[in-house]
């Protein structure tokens, strides 16, 4: 009796280990052809040009600036320290 226990469990693990297998071959499968999907489509703001804060000299994207008079800025409080400070020169 015993005997044919373990002999079940060792076929339940097989069949277990095959199909966890198969199921990470599957895996691996699909995130190579997502991988090469992703590169030949990459996004536009992966494409943005990217831009100097004339205040703080960071650089982001330039969809995240903050522009007046045609200068960059990173944010709208180094717009207005930069503004004053060219005000007072």
């Amino acid at each position: 009796m015993l005997g044919k226990l373990v002999f079940f469990l060792i076929i339940a693990a097989l069949v277990y280990w095959l199909i966890k297998a198969r199921a990470l071959e599957e895996t691996e499968n699909t995130d190579e052809e997502t991988g090469e999907n992703t590169e030949n489509n990459v996004s536009p703001k992966a494409l943005e040009e990217m831009v100097r804060c004339v205040h703080c000299g960071v650089h982001l994207p330039r969809g995240e600036s903050v522009t007046s008079q045609g200068e960059f800025f990173c944010c709208n409080e180094h717009r207005l320290e930069h503004k004053d400070s060219d005000t007072s020169s």
